[in-house]
């Protein structure tokens, strides 16, 4: 696993439940407190380790907790940046989910983000496709969880009201092609969306 991922995880459990917290987490996976370095490479059992140990300190799933640090990844505006530039509406935004791969890739290439697909209908029903993934590595199974997070809060980002929900899921028995996440779009334009300006923030804006 990159350890950019992993870096994220534990600022997202540091920066949302405590230093003392990532700090307890961190012992139980067997790593030290300073956790991980962004730019190595790590074994995806230690990614696994962490997601396992915070669960059972935090007494939730894994999945609530992945779909939890989707929504923590939009508050960081470099990235929030990155996916409003996908559309000038919610609608817009899910279409470049197609290209997010190649737009990753161009930033990070190391990163192994999956390939994308969307497909939808006139009534706002869509299902984002994943790849199978028959290695089974964490970054497969962590990436629908960690997706639909991002895809509920940028709905909020946008304004649009969207129910966001895990599909069945993928592994043994599953049918190729089977959407990972399915995203029903209600009303485009619900409430007023998060203020965005294409230019640069100033040095005093959001983080």
């Amino acid at each position: 696993m990159h350890g950019l991922v992993n870096r994220s995880l534990q600022c997202f459990l540091r920066d949302t439940y405590g230093g003392e917290l990532w700090d307890a987490v961190a012992w139980g996976a067997g790593i030290g407190p300073d956790g991980f370095e962004a730019m190595r490479e790590y074994d995806d059992a230690l990614t696994d380790a962490v997601l396992a140990a915070a669960a059972e300190r935090l007494a939730k799933p894994p999945e609530a907790l992945l779909e939890d640090l989707g929504a923590y990844l939009v508050t960081l505006e470099p990235l929030r940046r990155l996916l409003r530039f996908g559309g000038v509406n919610y609608p817009d935004f899910l279409q470049s989910l197609d290209d997010l791969q190649g737009r990753a890739q161009l930033a990070l290439p190391e990163l192994g983000l999956p390939a994308l697909r969307l497909t939808g209908d006139a009534g706002g029903h869509f299902a984002l496709h994943l790849p199978e993934e028959p290695d089974g590595s964490a970054m497969a199974r962590l990436a629908p969880p960690v997706l639909a997070g991002i895809l509920r809060a940028m709905a909020d980002d946008y304004g649009a009201l969207a129910v966001i929900a895990l599909a069945e899921r993928q592994g043994q028995g599953a049918r190729p092609g089977a959407p990972a996440i399915r995203i029903d779009l209600l009303q485009a334009r619900y409430a007023k969306g998060r203020h965005f300006h294409l230019g640069l923030p100033s040095a005093g804006g959001a983080r």
